[in-house]
């Protein structure tokens, strides 16, 4: 399947909604990053979709400012790909890519909560002991990855949001959901 990766555009909050939805079932909004990602926007030049050759939404990723006891970070999340795209690199790509951009923007860190097995390809390991995500998580699935030596020793703390709130205007809801 061939795709090209993208910024997010305001225009895809609609297809980027319905694949996250199918991707990540009904309950995807009750899990502990949805509520660090509640109420905020994602940080500046790190959402990015998969566009199919049509322009249709294949794929999304997103990342979010996050603090733990003092150590700035971001928070991946979600990953999601069309059903008729798995298996075709989309997702891969898309880790790639997000994570390229974030270093280049000198972000020093970026924790996920997700399948280790998948995510280990891409440098996430297990997160430091002394963290955690705000309420039930599974600590087997709280990933981190380093993106400059030492950004996270000595950090001791629940992930807490530090990105930009979202505005009371609809569309910067929209953005942020």
């Amino acid at each position: 399947m061939l795709y090209a990766i993208t910024d997010e555009r305001p225009g895809d909050v609609r297809a980027r909604e319905a694949l996250l939805d199918r991707a990540m079932g009904p309950h995807r909004r009750r899990k502990s990053s949805e509520a660090i990602r509640r109420g905020r926007l994602p940080a500046d030049g790190l959402s990015f979709v998969a566009r199919s050759l049509s322009g249709a939404v294949i794929g999304t990723v997103r990342l979010w400012h996050v603090d733990a006891d003092g150590a700035a970070a971001l928070l991946l999340g979600p990953l999601a790909v069309a059903p008729d795209a798995k298996g075709s690199g989309t997702g891969s790509a898309l880790m790639i890519h997000a994570i390229d951009a974030a270093e280049r923007l000198g972000h020093k860190a970026i924790f996920l909560v997700g399948d280790a097995p998948y995510y280990e390809r891409f440098g996430f390991e297990p997160a430091p002991a002394t963290l955690a995500m705000p309420g039930p998580f599974d600590r087997e699935r709280f990933l981190a990855l380093t993106l400059e030596p030492g950004a996270l020793d000595g950090a001791a703390d629940i992930l807490r949001p530090s990105g930009a709130k979202c505005s009371r205007i609809p569309a910067m809801r929209a953005l942020a959901a």
